[in-house]
């Protein structure tokens, strides 16, 4: 019986991802994360969605240390009216809210995200989350989050680059890419991991657990 080595490798890449096991080092040195569409709430704002003394859920731990997937689900619309349906909200709880979309959803809402690292939301587009409880109107807050890399301060010293850094990243395979200007973020409670945009992973071929190389200017 024949096996596709190609297919095997990546089903057990997929496997030790979701068991946060590291993938083997053969096919670079970066791991990769594929960052859906998300919400990130202030606790005024949960309150507005959900009521009164309400609190997130936690669902399941993301692989940034402190982070995780909430239970709550919302909806999100833009001038075109289409709204995207559950879409999960990340916490905890954070100062400014935000909404994270890729640029193909930005067509859908008819939205003009600017490409911002997470956090800088200045001047950027507007959108409308529903909740089952009320509704809040982001007059700016909804970004197309740039391609980063998480590293721990030991991970940061190892390659020779500190927070604020950009590098460019290659991912190989059989849609092989070069990423440019990828922003590299170095914390004591990060762990390795480049972060993508589903566009970006589906145009080169990647998902969770994949690997990619860093390559230093």
């Amino acid at each position: 019986m024949a096996y596709d080595a190609s297919l095997i490798s990546e089903i057990v890449n997929r496997v030790m991802a979701e068991c946060n096991i590291p993938a083997s080092n053969n096919d670079g040195d970066i791991p990769v994360g594929v960052s859906n569409r998300h919400i990130h709430l202030t606790h005024e704002h949960v309150e507005t969605l959900f009521g009164k003394g309400y609190q997130l859920t936690p669902l399941k731990d993301l692989s940034q240390p402190g982070q995780y997937a909430c239970k709550e689900v919302l909806t999100i619309v833009g001038p075109s009216l289409r709204p995207i349906e559950n879409v999960r909200v990340l916490g905890p709880e954070r100062k400014a809210s935000q909404v994270e979309i890729s640029r193909t959803d930005s067509f859908t809402l008819k939205v003009k995200p600017p490409v911002r690292e997470s956090g800088d939301i200045k001047g950027s587009a507007g959108v409308t989350i529903i909740g089952p409880k009320g509704v809040v109107t982001l007059d700016e807050g909804c970004i197309i989050a740039n391609r980063h890399i998480h590293m721990s301060l030991d991970e940061g010293a190892a390659f020779g680059l500190k927070d604020g850094d950009y590098v460019d990243v290659e991912a190989k395979g059989a849609r092989r890419t070069m990423f440019y200007d990828v922003q590299v973020r170095v914390h004591k409670d990060f762990r390795l991991e480049m972060h993508i945009d589903t566009d970006d992973a589906n145009a080169a071929g990647l998902g969770n657990g994949s690997k990619v190389k860093l390559i230093k200017r």
